[in-house]
This record gives structure tokens, C-alpha cells and sequence, in this order.
């Protein structure tokens, strides 16, 4: 009977220089992506993998933690200017970019918005009959 060989993943060497930053912040918490320009997510997590639980996970300093700690990551892999999009309202929103700040070697491309915006409302009540 002949046995399966299991092939060995081989790591790639990411020399990619253009990166996508895709934050989602919302009430309770806070997640980043750093994505290729392929759209293939190359690290990211939530806040909770710094530490953080419960409320102190929308925090703006919980957000600043962790781009920092994804960016200096990224550097190893040879990150040199990127593109962030931000979903959703959220206070972590200033913490992401006093981290950006705080990192000069990266240079930032451009922001986007990406957050859905209401369209076409609800059916508001019916006026009482007298």
C-alpha cells in the first residue's frame, strides 16, 4: 500500500512594496488587515491579540498598539509605502493614525472611506386621522 507524502508549504519571500491597511472599527472593537495589492491578507487581528479584553478593545490606544505592532512586522517585509481604508465609525480611528504618524518610514498613499452610506430611508409613520 503506498502512503501519502504530505508536501512542506514553502514560505514565500514577500518583496511586495505596496500594501493595502484595511481598518474596521466599530463600537466594541477593532480590527486591521494588512492586505497585498492582490487582495490576499498578508497579517492582521483584532485587538484582543495585543491583550486587550472587553470595553478596552475600542480604544484608541488599543488600536495605536496594534498598528504599531503590525507595521513594525511589515517592515521586515520590505513594506514601503501603503494605502489605508477604514470601514465604520469608531473612537480607534485617531489611535491608527497617530501610529501611522509615529512611523515615518512608511509613506502613505492615500485614505479612503469606505463606510456605507443610508440610502432611500424608512417609511416614516402615518399621520393620525382626527
Amino acid at each position: 500500500m503506498a502512503t501519502a507524502t504530505k508536501a512542506k508549504s514553502k514560505k514565500k519571500d514577500l518583496k511586495i512594496t505596496s500594501w493595502i491597511l484595511h481598518v474596521h472599527t466599530s463600537s466594541n472593537n477593532t480590527l486591521i488587515n494588512l492586505i497585498d495589492t492582490e487582495w490576499n491578507k498578508v497579517s492582521g487581528g483584532g485587538t484582543g491579540k495585543v491583550g486587550y479584553k472587553g470595553s478596552k478593545k475600542s480604544t484608541p490606544y488599543a488600536a495605536e498598539v496594534l498598528t504599531k505592532q503590525l507595521l513594525k512586522d511589515a517592515q521586515a517585509l520590505w513594506l514601503k509605502e501603503m494605502w489605508v481604508i477604514f470601514k465604520w465609525t469608531g473612537m480607534a480611528r485617531d489611535g491608527v493614525f497617530k501610529a501611522i504618524n509615529e512611523i515615518w518610514i512608511i509613506d502613505v498613499l492615500y485614505i479612503q472611506e469606505n463606510t456605507p452610506i443610508q440610502f432611500g430611508w424608512c417609511k416614516g409613520k402615518r399621520p393620525k386621522r382626527n
